[in-house]
């Protein structure tokens, strides 16, 4: 691929991917967290269903069972909690913590799935969980948001876990469509039973929603997927250290957000974490830990 074109794409997807929370989180003066993700993934899935129509479905109820459970952690559980937890800390606090992931994948994969993975990037891991340690504020005393925060990270690491022991089932189009739409029918089910609903229809309310549904879901995640399929995925995957970083700058472009000076120094650490676990060649049996990448 053209190294230009390759660049750009890359800023493109992890722009895309950072900007989300920046852009949920002005969504949250118009529409209740739940309610606002839970119409951005049903619509999302709703359009990716019309354009996989033609591609094979699964034909066993199993199978379709574990579509629904994925959908439970990666759509569900990820954006559910991103969104609740931008109530509470700054979009910045939340991609950072969030972009983790890829540190709890190395541990749940070698823990279930008998991956194994170079010195180098268990230095990664060690660097990134002191990252996370560092944005937290030097202790333990969790705050909602980060908490949220965090069981957004262990949410998405479930699913790539699932994703990689599942993935010869599925053609991986038609597995994102539906699980984005199931987790986007379940999360409009919890939007209206577990929290008290809002919707204010405006412009910039319709906007938001229209955007992250089909930018910073369908495009971004197309690119992706194109990115990875058309390059190296282990190098592709490392340049996801680029998302929280354009989360942190959306969010004191957009919103004035004031960063604290430790949140800067945990997310180097845990950028630098993604780096190392992501860079070097994964093992032959499992691809990197972030090529099943669903989207935020």
């Amino acid at each position: 691929m053209n190294p230009i074109l390759y660049g750009c794409l890359v800023i493109i997807t992890t722009f895309l991917m950072g900007s989300s929370f920046t852009v949920g989180k002005i969504g949250l003066d118009y529409v209740s967290p739940l309610l606002l993700v839970g119409l951005r993934f049903t619509i999302a899935g709703i359009i990716m269903a019309l354009i996989v129509i033609k591609k094979p479905l699964p034909r066993k109820a199993l199978d379709w069972g574990r579509m629904i459970l994925v959908g439970l952690f990666q759509t569900a559980g990820v954006m559910g909690c991103i969104f609740l937890s931008l109530r509470t800390i700054t979009a910045g606090e939340s991609s950072i913590l969030t972009f983790s992931n890829p540190l709890m994948v190395v541990l749940l994969s070698t823990l279930f799935l008998g991956a194994r993975y170079r010195l180098l990037q268990w230095i990664g891991v060690i660097l990134g969980f002191t990252g996370v340690f560092l944005t937290l504020g030097f202790h333990l005393q969790l705050q909602e948001g980060t908490i949220l925060g965090l069981g957004a990270a262990i949410s998405w690491s479930i699913a790539t876990v699932l994703i990689k022991a599942w993935r010869q089932r599925f053609n991986v189009w038609v597995l994102t469509a539906y699980q984005m739409l199931f987790g986007g029918i379940l999360l409009l089910i919890m939007g209206v039973t577990m929290e008290t609903p809002k919707l204010i229809l405006h412009p910039t309310s319709v906007f938001i929603i229209l955007w992250l549904a089909i930018m910073a879901s369908i495009v971004q995640f197309a690119v992706w997927f194109y990115l990875l399929n058309e390059s190296d995925p282990g190098k592709t995957s490392a340049f996801l250290f680029l998302a929280p970083f354009f989360g942190v700058l959306s969010g004191w472009v957009l919103l004035d957000e004031v960063v604290e000076w430790y949140v800067y120094i945990g997310g180097c650490f845990i950028l630098l974490g993604i780096f190392f676990v992501n860079w070097t060649f994964q093992p032959k049996e499992y691809p990197s830990s972030q090529n099943n990448y669903q989207g935020t």
